[in-house]
């Protein structure tokens, strides 16, 4: 019996053996492309037996019978000379049995290959197959930002790409819209026409999608169909999970980080690159981009501005362009994130930038220069858009860079600018018609042209409180401060018109959420002022259909109103990127909002909960805070985007992603001013447990104000 045990025993390690080795051997590739491809480096730390070769015929060669080769793009997006694929090579390669996959190849038996790939921003990959099962099925969306792909005829694509509406999956199908085959089997060989294995570079995602197409080109590859990728790399991340711990400092932390953002991102204009500004800012403010300010460029003290941050544009190497754009809200917003930042982190390097910022604004700039500095104008008072476009007033803008400034002279413990603050209240304020609205904008020459008081006896009504409401709160905040009587009873009166308007007359433009997050702040205010039971119901209705939306992470999600919103709906695949819009294709999608929805909700929440103690506002601020804490970006390798916040973050997937449809502020842009101040502030301020209406409390405003209403308020 013993002889019959041991030969078991032997033949068991023995079949072990083969097995070990034919596992070994499914994970032997022949490599060529870069020593630096993102699926070269994933591989290998996924413990593949990974050689590389100096050309694709020398892969093809040396490969041992039966095993895979990958042929990747070397020097993506260039085409390579060397990556070439001959009726020889595929001989070769089929009377050895091989697995190809071929990308980006500069020739191909039977395919036509351009001198030149194409370059395209807003198409993503579709799928077109079953082959992926379901958790990647037909229709199903990646995102190939600045995909440079190779047009070539192919029929049953498994992948193609195209401009498409919709969010994880080509909701309107392919109708109408040009296609390009993305990955397609020829001659038996696995074939991309990108490249595919540029995926942590180019930060594809989303993640799952990402990989499950990579997964089944491995599965090729290898003939093993149980593929599994771990520790999956990315250059940009969010800073924690969805349920890791929060150490003790994260909130001081999300702050020093969020304002040193600033100068990651070298955002302050120093003359040494002013005219790369100037070149790039354009002159009518229609398209202000340019590539990234290098990181050996030197950042200016604020005294020539600070631009706006990046636009949505994520190119092959990761990087992004910038928005050179000159904004007077960004000013106000980013002069008030660095004070009260300087004042928490005691910081004197951070309190001299925003004094400097606040004087370009109001003293070196053209934004309060011309017939806006001219006591005898009905334009005085009012600031400029931005400096491409100074003629130009949006309320909004105006109400943030007045908040701004006045949040960072409160922290920076100065009344310097109570004169150009009172006045650019007030200018506002009398161009606010008798129902307290003043409309979507208004333009320099209009108002010279009809004078204040025309403006001033209008009637109007324009329920949308993104574009009215936080010039409401200044209102009440200067009312507070003068007891101007007409600064409390318009904005009662528009506030009373807009809650009984809700939600239907609402002019609600990329989100519904967003018109209730920029509310809440003069209804809080409103109870500071006047604490009536009816301004308590106000606000507890607001806030309250706000959270209903509020996931337990803290996000909260973003949501389409009913009917027809303030830009183009996307009513066919060419309607993708075309106008501003939503981050999302129709409710019930796990996204959120950093640019119009959550920054300002985090703001406002705060000090609707320092209003009334209400214990389930605090309770949704702390988790509100706590989400913006967690998907905070770090990464090592874009300094730029380090510490900052992008305006999409899918909190379902837990990572940035959503439509990218918008043409100006997309899924990954950031903002120096609405996104990264407003959440800046509010978590220092959450941190030191204030409000901003007590941070400005005690304003030397009184005199200033009311000498400033008596000036501007008589009648010409």
């Amino acid at each position: 019996m013993f002889w019959r045990t041991k030969i078991t025993g032997v033949f068991l390690v023995l079949c072990m053996t083969i097995a070990a080795q034919a596992q070994s051997f499914k994970k032997t590739i022949s490599f060529y492309g870069g020593e630096k491809n993102d699926l070269y480096l994933l591989l290998k730390e996924q413990g593949y037996a990974i050689k590389r070769y100096n050309s694709p015929e020398a892969a093809i060669r040396s490969a041992p019978a039966g095993s895979g080769v990958l042929i990747t793009a070397a020097h993506y997006p260039e085409m390579d000379a060397k990556n070439r694929v001959s009726e020889m090579l595929l001989g070769l390669a089929a009377s050895r049995k091989l697995r190809l996959y071929v990308e980006y190849p500069s020739a191909y038996p039977g395919l036509e290959l351009p001198v030149k790939p194409l370059e395209t921003h807003l198409e993503r990959g579709v799928v077109t197959t079953d082959l992926f099962g379901t958790r990647l099925p037909r229709m199903a969306l990646l995102g190939i930002h600045n995909c440079h792909v190779l047009p070539v005829e192919a029929t049953d694509p498994l992948l193609v790409l195209a401009k498409v509406v919709g969010v994880d999956k080509a909701e309107l199908g392919l109708d109408s819209t040009k296609t390009y085959p993305l990955l397609f089997r020829k001659n038996d060989v696995l074939i991309g026409t990108t490249a595919l294995s540029n995926f942590k570079t180019g930060r594809y995602g989303p993640v799952q999608p990402v990989k499950t197409v990579l997964s089944y080109i491995l599965a090729q590859l290898t003939g093993n169909t149980a593929v599994t990728i771990n520790n999956w790399p990315e250059d940009v991340r969010p800073m924690y999970g969805r349920n890791a711990p929060l150490p003790q400092d994260a909130l001081r932390t999300s702050v020093q980080k969020g304002v040193e953002w600033f100068s990651n991102g070298r955002f302050y204009v120093h003359p040494s690159w002013k005219a790369d500004w100037m070149k790039y800012g354009g002159v009518d403010g229609l398209k202000p981009v340019g590539p990234p300010v290098a990181q050996n460029k030197p950042n200016g003290d604020g005294s020539l501005g600070i631009i706006e941050g990046h636009t949505s544009t994520i190119y092959y190497d990761g990087s992004q362009q910038y928005r050179y754009w000159m904004r007077a809200d960004v000013q106000g917003e980013a002069s008030m994130a660095l004070a009260a930042a300087g004042d928490l982190l005691n910081n004197t390097a951070y309190k001299t930038k925003a004094t400097n910022i606040i004087d370009f604004l109001f003293k070196t700039s053209n934004l309060r220069a011309g017939p806006k500095n001219d006591p005898g104008s009905p334009a005085y008072g009012l600031i400029g858009w931005a400096t491409t476009n100074a003629g130009t007033f949006y309320g909004d803008d105006n109400s943030r860079a007045i908040l701004g400034a006045l949040g960072a002279a409160a922290y920076l413990k100065t009344d310097q600018w109570d004169k150009e603050l009172a006045e650019a209240i007030m200018a506002n304020f009398r161009t606010t018609g008798r129902q307290g609205f003043r409309g979507e904008r208004l333009e320099e020459a209009d108002i010279i042209k009809n004078g204040w008081p025309y403006y001033y006896n209008r009637d109007l009504e324009h329920p949308s409180p993104h574009f009215e409401s936080w010039m409401w709160a200044l209102y009440l905040w200067l009312y507070d401060k003068t007891h101007y009587t007409p600064l409390l009873e318009r904005t009662k009166e528009a506030l009373a018109i807009t809650m009984k308007d809700y939600p239907d007359k609402w002019k609600w433009g990329s989100s519904l959420q967003t018109q209730r997050a920029r509310l809440i702040l003069p209804l809080a205010w409103l109870v500071r002022v006047e604490d009536t039971p009816e301004h308590r119901r106000w606000l507890d209705e607001m806030i309250r259909e706000m959270l209903k939306y509020q996931d337990e992470s803290g996000a909260i999600r973003e949501e389409l109103g009913k009917g027809k919103g303030m830009f183009r709906e996307l009513k066919s695949n060419n309607d993708y990127g075309s106008d501003e819009g939503s981050l999302i294709s129709q409710n019930g999608q796990k996204i959120s909002c950093m640019l119009y929805t959550n920054n300002f909700a985090v703001f406002s929440l705060h000090e609707a909960a320092l209003a009334t103690g209400n214990a389930e506002y605090m309770k949704a601020v702390k988790k509100l805070s706590d989400f913006l804490t967690r998907i905070q970006v770090q990464s090592n390798k874009h300094k730029d985007l380090d510490g900052a916040w992008f305006r999409a973050f899918d909190y379902g997937k837990w990572e940035y992603w959503a439509s990218n449809s918008d043409a100006g502020w997309g899924a990954w842009c950031t903002l120096t001013g609405w996104i990264q101040s407003w959440i800046v502030t509010t978590q220092a301020e959450i941190l030191r447990q204030q409000s901003f209406w007590d941070v400005t409390k005690n304003s030397g405003m009184r005199t200033t104000g009311n000498n400033i209403i008596d000036y501007m308020m008589k009648k010409p």
